[in-house]
């Protein structure tokens, strides 16, 4: 059927008829100019699509109606205008999209249907981890061990590349995904089969939110979710409440961007925004840089909204300028904008649209601060950390506390390192990495560090060797304006020499320490602290022997290098002490802001990003040489423990199966709050303990060639028994940490994976009980991929992070949700007792279901399939299923 919307579409240029676009002026509604920016968005993109099948008049409607639709729970459908994958969740992808063609083909269908239909790029920036440091040639060390370990995996891309139309790949070694989606994929304007219309993209990383600080509206989904909307089918979401987060006045002169967003990360998640768009307004946003934009909307998923949007002004369209878009596309954006009133002026209040709610931030009253030691919404104002630290020393075993008993809070173990004497203690900072898209992309505070490891080398500080410090930037862009301002050498002469250019420590690549390091850390089971330019610092994420891991802006990471310990107070104390016995203070090297300011004028400039952005796809001659298979079928190597055909998909016919009551369901695991994807999936090290390092030996490897969990997401049988394998789960069945479970039948304590498989052969079904937030943390489809294998039927939490219970529902696994005011205590919950969860014939969004004990006792709980799409993916088993049905027929 034809767009009812037709009439609205005209030429943006009557000297280029072809060149469309859909005039939103032209609805000639009130209501529109009251839009907030973002739903602006939603709003062309329901329009432009309508087709009264998958988008419906009735949809626009809503969505013009936001101002008294948002509080109904109303669900509209939203096709991005493009996904973008990182190889860590992209290969899962690439495997479901080669093991989808086989089923479509072995169903009677045409395989070949099986191609994304919107443009997908994805940048491989997870697999490289930092083996070497403080070398001059780490980084040819580390990209040649990249590619020893991951060739199979990266050969498998490269056939998606040639396989699959729209798929492009951005090599290994070109930066990190959201800083190149930034500084070279984002158009902030498509330009796409005769029509203009706004860059919008989903992402299968949650920092997807990062392209919002330029005004593309952009969040991350699961892998799941993504794979539908590149195979045609539209997000359908719940209406969004829009916050209006305020910024006003001027930063101070010594805050960084970084104390900005640790600043508004903890004031976000005191104001609760879980499922809401923050929208940024008013004149303190002026005052901000792209950069401290991208920065600010970096760390969305760590205060819990869906996206957090900068509408596009001046300063956005001076920014695509300066990295070296093309102008004549850059005027075409503007035009584009203005003409359907998406051009923002923040210093004009009669712009401002209307809100669920306005919070306010002052800029002036922000301080220099970390995040921690196990959270990143934990903010802590660097003037508070020496006193901070010590309190979490001695407080019981929380988000904020490690339980060490008084006496040995002051405990030191000396050792031995490339021949001289150390001490570590409590507090000592064993890993200090410049890493992660939320700050690598901002020039002003990577000068900063720059500027302030030039005082520092000029005032005679150092850094201890065992000390494991790293620089690994966003994209080539970083070193080349840190190369040509003269800085790189004085980072190097500290140790934060280049490693490579991908996420690495920030998602737990930050290989092994010393081993004489992590002798004296378990010898005197000391708190050890990694301090990081990231954006998490959930427990057992960045290395497993750095209990308390920080999150601080890049100067601070190499201050807090320097002084060795988080034990210090830089107000009254000194970083170090020169050859000449001066004491030099923190505020002795710390550059101001004019002076990063003159640095960046001159020398971040637009040449720059088109050098090395023209040569993106071609640089990497190891990656050029690859040979890849050129079938449109995927040959599968039984051999392989990197790519194997998953079986998702065995067994499935084109007729529907009726969901089924889940019978006498044994409890696999019980939680608290707080359970991360890095919880259920670990990414890092395979422990030599567990039972993939036990299926990779049975397969001929050795320890050194396990890489780590998230480099093998395209093997299931490797992910399922990684599922729960996080060295510091807590499991309120054990009374210790780590990746065990009572296998109830028998008594026993086994490995999670292994109680499963014993559940399994028995025939009983899992589930899992949990608390609030279950699955917070990355945009992880292997932490509901993985239960699912492991048996797991159903999840019964307090809440749940947005994309994980997506996730779940792609998979065919239950979200269930206790009734406001109950909770497993509440209930007299054990988790020791069995299950029957009543599945009714008629099944409706967010409706009540009865769930039966063996004990005779009985409640309900909410089942959350919040729209009835997702009912439709339940009654077909999962998204997927769904996809492959509808291809097939």
């Amino acid at each position: 059927m034809s767009n009812p919307f037709v009439q609205i579409v005209e030429p943006l240029d009557p000297k280029q008829p072809l060149k469309k676009f859909f005039n939103l002026s032209k609805l000639e509604d009130v209501r529109y100019a009251h839009l907030p920016f973002s739903i602006r968005i939603l709003l062309e993109a329901a329009v432009r699509n309508c087709d009264e099948f998958l988008v419906k008049k009735g949809d626009v409607e809503n969505i013009l109606n936001w101002k008294v639709m948002q509080h109904k729970n109303v669900e509209v459908p939203f096709k991005p205008a493009r996904v973008i994958l990182q190889d860590f969740t992209g290969v899962p992808a690439v495997v479901d999209f080669a093991a989808m063609r086989d089923a479509v083909k072995k169903l009677g269908g045409d395989p070949e249907k099986i191609n994304p239909i919107c443009p997908v790029d994805l940048v491989i920036d997870h697999s490289i981890q930092v083996d070497f440091n403080r070398q001059p040639d780490s980084l040819q060390k580390n990209q040649e061990l990249e590619f020893e370990r991951n060739k199979e995996r990266f050969e498998f891309l490269k056939w998606g590349s040639q396989a699959f139309k729209n798929l492009r790949i951005i090599p290994p070694g070109s930066g990190i995904i959201h800083q190149v989606n930034l500084e070279y994929l984002a158009r902030v304007v498509m330009d796409q089969d005769g029509y203009y219309y706004p860059d919008s993209v989903v992402g299968t990383d949650s920092h997807t939110t990062m392209i919002d600080g330029l005004g593309v509206l952009g969040w991350g989904v699961g892998g799941i979710e993504a794979e539908a909307v590149m195979l045609g089918q539209p997000i359908s979401m719940v209406l969004p409440e829009v916050v209006g987060y305020k910024l006003v006045g001027n930063p101070q002169p010594l805050v960084t961007s970084t104390d900005i967003v640790l600043t508004i990360t903890k004031h976000l998640r005191q104001v609760g925004v879980v499922g809401k768009f923050v929208e940024f307004f008013g004149p303190g946003v002026a005052q901000l840089s792209i950069a401290d934009r991208a920065t600010i909307a970096n760390m969305c998923p760590e205060y819990g909204a869906t996206a957090a949007y900068f509408p596009v002004d001046d300063i956005s369209i001076g920014y695509l300028v300066q990295t070296g878009r093309d102008k004549e596309k850059v005027m075409c954006t503007k035009r584009y904008l203005e003409a359907v009133g998406m051009l923002r002026d923040f210093t004009n209040s009669s712009q401002d649209p209307d809100f669920t709610q306005v919070v306010e931030l002052d800029l002036h009253t922000v301080v220099p601060c970390c995040s921690g030691p196990k959270r990143p919404q934990d903010k802590v104002a660097v003037s508070d950390m020496k006193k901070d630290f010590e309190t979490c020393l001695g407080a019981k075993q929380g988000f904020k506390g490690f339980q060490i008993a008084p006496d040995r809070h002051n405990s030191i173990v000396r050792f031995n390192f490339e021949g001289h004497e150390f001490e570590l203690a409590h507090g000592s900072v064993v890993i200090a990495a410049i890493t992660s898209c939320t700050n690598t992309s901002n020039p002003s505070v990577m000068l900063g560090a720059g500027l302030l490891a030039k005082k520092a080398v000029e005032a005679g500080l150092t850094v201890k060797p065992y000390i494991k410090t790293s620089l690994s930037p966003g994209s080539g862009v970083v070193t080349y304006y840190l190369r040509e301002s003269g800085v790189m050498r004085y980072l190097s002469q500290l140790g934060f020499d280049v490693v490579g250019y991908g996420c690495m420590t920030c998602i737990g690549n930050s290989g092994p320490l010393p081993e004489s390091v992590v002798e004296a850390i378990t010898q005197g089971d000391l708190v050890a602290v990694g301090v990081l330019s990231g954006n998490r610092n959930f427990e057992g994420r960045v290395h497993p022997n750095t209990r308390a891991n920080y999150l601080a802006s890049p100067p601070l990471v190499i201050a807090y290098a320097i002084a060795g310990t988080i034990r210090i107070d830089f107000e009254k104390e000194p970083l170090g002490i020169n050859a000449s016995g001066k004491k030099i203070f923190l505020k002795d090297i710390w550059p101001t802001r004019n002076e990063i300011q003159a640095v960046e004028r001159q020398f971040v400039i637009p040449g720059m990003f088109k050098e090395v952005y023209e040569k993106i796809e071609t640089v990497n001659k190891a990656w050029n040489a690859l040979d890849a298979p050129s079938d449109k079928l995927y040959i599968w190597n039984p051999k392989s423990t990197y790519i194997k055909s998953p079986p998702f998909f065995d067994g499935l016919t084109l007729a529907l199966q009726t969901p089924k009551t889940i019978e006498g369901a044994y409890v696999l695991l019980s939680f608290g709050d707080s359970v991360t994807t890095d919880h259920i999936s670990p990414a890092g090290n395979i422990a030599r303990n567990s039972p993939a390092a036990r299926y990779l030996t049975s397969r001929g490897l050795t320890p050194r060639e396990f890489n780590s969990y998230g480099s093998r997401r395209g093997n299931d049988a490797v992910m399922a028994r990684g599922t729960f394998a996080n060295i510091r789960l807590v499991n309120k069945f054990i009374d210790k940490q780590g990746p065990q479970t009572i296998h109830f039948p028998s008594g026993e304590t086994l490995d999670v994976f292994d109680a499963a498989e014993r559940y399994k052969q028995a025939g009983h079904p899992l589930i899992v009980l949990a608390g609030k937030e279950y699955g917070a943390g990355s945009s992880r489809d292997w932490a509901a991929k993985g239960p699912f294998l492991l048996g797991v039927k159903a999840v019964l939490a307090e809440s749940y992070e947005r994309i994980h219970r997506s996730n779940l529902v792609g998979m065919g696994v239950i979200p269930l949700q206790y009734l406001p005011g109950e909770d497993a205590g509440t209930l007299g919950l054990t988790g020791r007792e069995r299950y029957t969860i009543i599945i009714p014939e008629n099944l409706k969004p967010q409706m009540n279901v009865q769930i039966k004990l063996d004990t005779g006792k009985t409640f309900n709980a909410i089942m959350r399939f919040d729209t009835d799409v997702e009912l439709t993916y339940f009654h077909n088993g999962g998204i997927l299923n769904y996809m492959i049905r509808k291809m097939a027929s």
